[in-house]
């Protein structure tokens, strides 16, 4: 694939994956809470509680320090104060340090939080002299926040730890200091108290829990649709990418990658850079419709990476924003062409069907007829010459109603391995003795001779010969200076092996470009055939038959023949 979305994703636990959204139902918060890993929202809350415990052992030490008789903080211990503040800030560091960990519970998390914030501040309570101080309010702020994290029975437990840090605090005060009767009901005041506030908070807490429940099943079944999403547009027999407003792929298939070409086109590559002539439609498209539709240029195709096949492409706007992101849908035209012309080729069939008999037997006749002449005494060289002519030509218009009637029918082409070299020279003799034209006129290059094809003999010498025979016809005419070029080798991008047919002739108007593969289009020379048996015979040998205008004028007729070694086991 190659889409905005990410690369190597995973699906989710395929339990997940199946679980319809109608049976989302909150998690009970006693059933779930007290054992689930710690969430984003216990982390925040437990963020907020540790800088409330760095907070606090400042506050109180520069209340110490600035301390005068009926103002400030007076305390019965000083040094003891100190040290207990001290070791609260220090705890509170730690237990920043400890989120780092890997906790496996939480309530492992709140009970620790909550005996630690039970000793320092029962610590910093006796030595500031009891309750009578007046700090027995911050046990409330652990007791309040604590109890969101925890179940029922843990709430309960935290609260009865916070309560006996100020009950036991203030025996120790009355031991050493005797302290007032007074001080011990203002001590189980706030152990109640804290009850109270952790019974109060409970429903809120509950409430906070099955709501993080219910987020988190939500944001599985976002991802599970998300992860759904992004596998079916990956299959998609539809090739389609987006592209934003910078001109950069967001999101790219795996069809439309491989028409692009997989090492170019990926998630953040620049479509200019991938494929130039993809941009240039994407900027007609937006310089004509922008992004409230309308008509695309006439001439929107373009040769797919592998040299195979012919793309045309579709633009649709992605929002309402001037340039944005658009959606483009590769169409492969070979495959929209073979269904319209099924009942084209169903007609042609049914046409050579009737005339075959018609034809077959003048053909046969002139055949034997040369054949006869041919043993002729009485003939020269050059007759003899003639007369051959006329017995292959009448075998080549046999061979073409049986590759018609083979076409019409379905049949699988007769494949065998030809050495393209070769199969080239040989046609070049017998092309130039049978039309007359010198071999000087039909030049052959090579751009790599050691090249292999599979192939129908006679089906690939029927589709060149039309296209030499076109090119002297429509392109070269009589002028003695032009001449046609047969040129082979392997593909650069894919290394799949073509044969192009080259002139410098006129070339082909760019608004008839796509019609001239059609059955009996002809621009008003020939009967309109040739060029269509030629691709429709083309397809059947697993080969794509191309037209390109050549530069500095002139057309190209490239053959990309599948590659041979995917037949080998």
């Amino acid at each position: 694939m190659r889409v905005a979305f990410p690369r190597g994703a995973k699906m989710l636990e395929s339990r997940q994956l199946q679980r319809p959204p109608t049976s989302l139902r909150p998690i009970p918060a006693s059933a779930a809470a007290p054992f689930v890993t710690p969430s984003d929202l216990a982390w925040r809350v437990i963020g907020l509680l540790n800088l409330y415990r760095l907070l606090v052992p400042l506050v109180l030490l520069a209340l110490q320090h600035f301390a005068e008789p009926g103002w400030g903080l007076v305390t019965a211990q000083p040094r003891l104060f100190v040290a207990a503040c001290v070791t609260y800030f220090t705890a509170a560091v730690l237990l920043v340090i400890a989120r780092r960990l890997q906790w496996s519970s939480l309530r492992i998390v709140a009970l620790v939080n909550a005996v630690v914030d039970a000793l320092a501040i029962g610590l910093i309570l006796y030595a500031s002299g009891g309750v009578a101080s007046g700090l027995a309010i911050l046990v409330v702020l652990p007791v309040l926040t604590l109890t969101v994290l925890a179940g029922r029975r843990d709430a309960l437990l935290i609260a009865a730890v916070a309560a006996l840090a100020v009950l036991v605090q203030q025996v120790f005060v009355g031991v050493t200091d005797a302290a007032p009767a007074t001080d011990y009901v203002t001590a189980g005041f706030f152990g109640a108290m804290v009850f109270l506030v952790a019974l109060a908070m409970w429903p809120v807490a509950n409430r906070l829990r099955e709501s993080e429940a219910l987020v988190r099943r939500r944001e599985v079944d976002l991802a599970n649709m998300a992860q759904l999403s992004q596998y079916v547009v990956q299959h998609l027999r539809e090739s389609i990418l987006v592209v934003d407003a910078q001109d950069r792929i967001r999101l790219i298939n795996e069809s439309a990658a491989q028409i692009l070409g997989d090492t170019q086109a990926y998630p953040d590559a620049l479509i200019g850079e991938a494929f130039p002539r993809l941009l240039f439609l994407l900027e007609a498209w937006r310089q004509n419709t922008g992004s409230v539709g309308g008509v695309l240029p006439a001439d929107q195709t373009f040769v797919a990476a592998d040299g195979a096949r012919v793309v045309r492409a579709h633009f649709a706007p992605l929002g309402t924003t001037s340039p944005g992101p658009v959606l483009i849908f590769l169409e492969d035209t070979s495959l929209l062409e073979q269904k319209v012309q099924q009942a084209k080729l169903a007609a042609l069939g049914r046409l050579s069907a009737s005339i075959a008999h018609e034809i077959r037997n003048p053909v046969g006749a002139m055949s034997h007829a040369g054949q006869l002449l041919g043993e002729s005494p009485d003939l020269t060289d050059d007759d003899r010459r003639l007369t051959q002519i006329i017995r292959s030509n009448a075998q080549r218009v046999s061979g073409i109603i049986d590759n018609v009637q083979r076409l019409s029918r379905r049949e699988e082409a007769r494949l065998e391995r030809l050495p393209l070299a070769a199969w080239v020279e040989e046609f070049q003799d017998e092309f130039c003795e049978t039309m007359q034209w010198p071999r000087s006129r039909l030049m052959a290059h090579a751009a790599d001779s050691n090249v292999e094809v599979r192939a129908d003999p006679n089906q690939l010498r029927q589709i060149i010969w039309n296209l030499c025979e076109n090119a002297l016809k429509h392109a070269i005419g009589d002028d003695p200076g032009q001449s046609v070029e047969i040129r082979y080798g392997r593909m650069s991008s894919n290394a799949r092996p073509f044969l192009e047919v080259l002139d410098r002739g006129r070339g082909v108007a760019s608004e008839h470009a796509e019609k001239i593969f059609e059955p009996f289009y002809s621009g008003g020379n020939g009967t309109g055939l040739g060029l269509f048996l030629a691709r429709e015979l083309a397809q059947s040998n697993g080969a794509t038959l191309l037209y390109e205008s050549r530069a500095a004028g002139g057309s190209v007729f490239r053959l990309v023949f599948a590659d041979p070694h995917r037949w080998e086991v």
